[in-house]
């Protein structure tokens, strides 16, 4: 087995929106060598006035110290884009070097939406490392680009030794009824075509790679019925 290879995949629930029921989430990717890395960082502790319809639960850095980790145990931070339930704690990993989209993150600053976490991954360069579409970080965790939702999103393969291939949707598709292709436009989206074209690719991905589990980033039936940390999938 490769020395980089994928170990363990952990799944936290860090906050929801009570009303739809709707789970706040990140991940934690562990490997053989004793690498961990960490998918998004959740919702700020302090939620814009203007996104009261979410709320914190048990934040992330509380959730790791469960598994004993601390904030300077993360390697790496895989920022799949900058919504500020995603990127609400990107600073606190003062030792992990996080990786975006460079689409995303030259994007980020022209684009008020982004504006409530900018402290939080407006880091230094030296922190970042900016990738350029579908990505292979090391034997086992891949980067695929699935523009739509926002310029320059991604989601993320995992290929665990006994769960097998993983696809971390995100929010390239929210929610599994969104898992069909060639969704229908009522025009009500502009940014329809760039989601059906994210939405296709990963379906032919999950084709190709004989997926067996898909994990949508917020469906909460699914959410229900999935194991989270610290159970893991390995």
């Amino acid at each position: 087995m490769s020395q980089n290879a994928v170990k363990r995949l952990y799944l936290m629930q860090v906050g929801s929106m009570p009303e739809y029921q709707i789970p706040i989430v990140c991940y934690l990717v562990q490997t053989d060598d004793g690498k961990n890395i960490l998918i998004d960082s959740g919702l700020p502790r302090i939620i814009p006035e203007d996104q009261r319809e979410f709320v914190n639960g048990q934040m992330v850095f509380e959730q790791l110290i469960t598994i004993g980790l601390q904030p300077d145990d993360i390697d790496m931070v895989i920022s799949t884009h900058y919504d500020f339930d995603h990127s609400g704690n990107h600073g606190a990993f003062t030792k992990a070097k996080y990786l975006v989209q460079r689409v995303h993150h030259e994007h980020a600053p022209g684009n008020a939406r982004f504006a409530a976490t900018c402290p939080q991954w407006d880091q230094p360069m030296e922190r970042i490392r900016l990738v350029d579409g579908d990505t292979e970080l090391l034997p086992g965790l891949e980067l695929i680009e699935t523009s739509g939702h926002v310029p320059g999103h991604q989601s993320v393969l995992v290929r665990l030794p006994k769960t097998g291939a993983v696809l971390l949707t995100i929010d390239a598709v929210a929610f599994r009824e969104g898992f069909v292709r060639d969704l229908a436009d009522d025009g009500s989206n502009a940014d329809a075509e760039a989601i059906r074209a994210s939405t296709n690719k990963l379906l032919d991905l999950v084709e190709r790679e004989k997926v067996g589990l898909v994990i949508f980033g917020h469906d909460p039936e699914q959410w229900e019925g999935l194991k989270k940390l610290p159970e893991y999938y390995e």
